[in-house]
């Protein structure tokens, strides 16, 4: 690990200025991607710009028909908190289910949007759900989000600050796990909202996407067998030693069924 200069400001203003006077700065959230990736030589920031000290960065509140949740919220506190079970059960579900607990207790949820692992569970939820991306800048759609392997729609430098999700008529998550790490080798959420049927997969290719057929199966009929019943196309999906590309296809039916059961069950 290469050597860098550790900040700590207690204001956005302080930690944008930062970032800005910094040769390669960057933000660090919970660190369960950055410092792995440091430790092994893949990431040498000149700087590491803490934001756990920033203001509201933890909180989640109920607006209207939406939750905002704080960028800087831990998995375990979204898994936990009573709005978020109440309102978005299928969110606080797929908190509890990421990582460990060790993980949970320090990852994000704007730590691991601003990451875009392409099978990390968060991004389901966000383009699963249309929630929005709010940063010290703008707004962002979840569906102008993601933009592909490791990246997103943030410029240099912008913050995520908190996400609005919207409340669904009912949702679910559920994945297909690697043992190993927890990631999703295939995850899928699936929601009834007020603008239709939206279905995410994660885990499945370079970056989390919507599931147009199934999407279209489902505002059809909204049951389990009509999930099952589409036949996902392969182009495009991910292969390696944990499956083919012709396997995740079939397995995005098969979790999508499931988490509309699971949907119809809450």
């Amino acid at each position: 690990m290469t050597p860098f200069a550790f900040h700590r400001p207690t204001s956005q203003a302080a930690a944008l200025q930062l970032h800005q006077a910094g040769d390669d700065a960057r933000y660090l959230a919970g660190g369960q991607s950055l410092l792995p990736a440091m430790k092994l030589g893949l990431a040498a920031p000149s700087d590491l710009i803490a934001l756990a000290q920033l203001p509201g960065g933890n909180a989640i509140a109920v607006d209207g028909d939406r939750l905002r949740i704080g960028a800087m919220t831990p998995h375990a506190v979204v898994a936990a908190s009573a709005d978020v079970r109440q309102r978005i059960p299928a969110l606080a579900a797929l908190a509890d289910g990421i990582g460990d607990p060790a993980v949970r207790t320090r990852g994000t949820l704007g730590g691991s949007l601003a990451q875009n692992d392409p099978a990390a569970c968060y991004p389901a939820a966000v383009l699963g759900l249309g929630a929005t991306v709010h940063t010290d800048r703008r707004q962002i759609a979840g569906d102008d989000f993601f933009k592909g392997l490791y990246e997103t729609a943030l410029e240099p430098g912008e913050l995520i600050t908190a996400v609005s999700f919207p409340v669904p008529q009912r949702a679910a998550y559920v994945k297909f796990k690697q043992p190993a790490s927890r990631f999703a080798l295939v995850g899928v959420f699936v929601a009834q909202t007020a603008g239709g049927v939206r279905v995410a997969v994660t885990g499945a290719a370079s970056s989390v996407f919507r599931c147009k057929p199934l999407e279209d199966a489902l505002a059809r009929s909204f049951t389990p067998e009509a999930a099952k019943a589409v036949k996902v196309s392969a182009d495009g999906l991910n292969a390696d030693l944990h499956g083919s590309a012709a396997y995740r296809a079939a397995m995005i039916s098969v979790m999508a069924s499931r988490a509309v059961a699971a949907a119809l069950a809450r």
